[in-house]
């Protein structure tokens, strides 16, 4: 391979303090580690009602009256006294296999430039030429994860901070990074404006919906997710981007009262016209054929389960898988593989996935080589690094651009793309947008259905067919 010469616009800082952290998460992405909270549960009050909590010593977190259900805080023995439709709450971690993340390096005079160039992901689905028809404009996405940086530079014209909420238990708010830098990455692939600087989103003129679901540590409460993601169809988002995702359980035993849950949440959202665009997970798993899942726990014990994947695997969805390239301006003849094959890492299934997207790939074996460049075949979009002191107290974020690559920065492109089409035809609802985005899309000649469901997407196919 020719080695890569930088410019002297490096989008990281390779050397020095500036320099991000570097991440090889293991394929499952910190899910073997999701499970049961304690002291915490989704209840289902179809029967039970929702005043059986008056009385007990119960905290009800969240009301989940459109689908009749409940998240609640305290002893299972007193949830267990007012009904038995109900399972302990459990931890959704996000997909992030490989990562770095650091702050932008402008040129030398500080100008600041664009950085599309860079942007593979955006040059193979024809976003230029898109924005010739739509740029999103009078459409509403809400981004369901570690929080939306609204004081970004090329986020602050999309975040309606209004609306944004936080559903954590922590008091640091929402419109800000405060989960890491993982919601700011998801949201500029989404909708990063389109300026004579940094980078350029699917849809720059939709408007984003900040749910943070995440705190400061590395889990979100699945209670708090559903929270979330009811919350995006009361404020008539068009589409809600949960790039999330775990294997909690078996299929058997609380499994099926996950999948119920989910399942008439799911539906309820989709019938009131929010399409659900989910990440498949960074596993390298076949979702069609249920292979076991097997993880160390804590104990060093292998633990292996025929697991339930949420919420990816729920009714009325939107599952994305990723693509990617390996060699973009660093192999010997460019692009070596394709940025529509299949990324390593991800999880697959005919019918348990919708479309692929570009995720981003990596050559593990290059990435410490070639000046830094083999980064290239990752996504790059909007970062915000947060601090906070001793204390836990927010002392704010490092704003730039940063590399990540994950089924994570697939599921956004596609939510991107239900904005371009949203806006091109206001009167579709849901189901009708992601069939304009399932119909348009095609499997790439020499590469296994498996890995794209309908195909990979097609965002201006899919608006030049309403």
């Amino acid at each position: 391979m020719t080695r890569h010469t930088t410019s002297r616009r490096e989008l990281l800082k390779y050397s020095g303090a500036a320099v991000g952290t570097l991440a090889f998460g293991s394929h499952v992405a910190g899910a073997a580690r999701s499970g049961p909270a304690a002291n915490r549960f989704v209840v289902d009050t179809k029967e039970a009602g929702r005043n059986a909590f008056e009385g007990t010593d119960l905290t009800v977190t969240h009301d989940l009256d459109a689908i009749d259900a409940a998240v609640v805080r305290g002893a299972e023995d007193e949830v267990a006294s007012v009904t038995d439709a109900y399972a302990p709450d459990v931890r959704i971690s996000r997909n992030e296999p490989v990562e770095r993340v650091g702050p932008d390096a402008h040129e030398e005079d500080g100008s600041e430039e664009s950085l599309y160039e860079y942007q593979w992901d955006k040059q193979v689905q024809d976003i230029r030429e898109v924005h010739e028809e739509t740029r999103g404009e009078q459409t509403r996405v809400a981004v369901i994860d570690s929080g939306v940086a609204a004081d970004h530079p090329d986020l602050a014209h999309a975040v309606n901070e209004d609306l944004s909420r936080n559903f954590t238990a922590d008091n640091y708010g929402a419109a800000g990074p405060y989960g890491g830098y993982h919601g700011t990455h998801v949201a500029g692939i989404v909708a990063a404006g389109d300026n004579d600087f940094g980078v350029l989103g699917s849809a720059p003129e939709t408007e984003v919906v900040d749910c943070r679901v995440f705190s400061t540590g590395p889990y979100a409460y699945w209670g708090d997710i559903l929270a979330a993601m009811l919350y995006s169809a009361e404020i008539g988002a068009d589409a809600a981007n949960l790039s999330l995702g775990a294997y909690p359980v078996s299929r058997e035993g609380y499994g099926s009262f996950y999948g119920k849950v989910l399942n008439r949440t799911t539906t309820y959202i989709d019938r009131q016209g929010t399409l659900l665009v989910m990440s498949a997970g960074n596993d390298s798993a076949d979702l069609q054929h249920d292979t076991p899942y097997c993880y160390e726990n804590d104990a060093g014990e292998t633990v292996c389960l025929n697991p339930i994947s949420v919420p990816n695997e729920a009714a009325s969805v939107m599952s994305v898988s990723a693509t990617g390239p390996i060699g973009f301006e660093w192999g010997d003849d460019g692009v070596e593989d394709s940025p529509k094959s299949p990324a390593f890492y991800t999880n697959y299934g005919t019918n348990a996935v919708n479309v692929g997207a570009p995720g981003g790939d990596a050559d593990l074996s290059a990435l410490g080589n070639y000046g830094g460049a083999a980064y290239h075949d990752l996504v790059l979009s909007t970062i915000a690094v947060p601090s906070y002191g001793d204390d836990g107290e927010y002392e704010g974020a490092e704003y730039g651009y940063g590399y990540a690559a994950g089924t994570s920065m697939a599921a956004p492109q596609v939510t991107g793309a239900a904005a371009l089409v949203k806006s091109s035809a206001a009167d579709l609802n849901a189901n009708q947008v992601q069939n304009a985005l399932e119909q348009t899309a095609s499997v790439p000649d020499g590469y296994d259905k498996a890995y794209y469901g309908h195909g990979f997407v097609d965002p201006l196919g899919a608006v030049q067919s309403r």
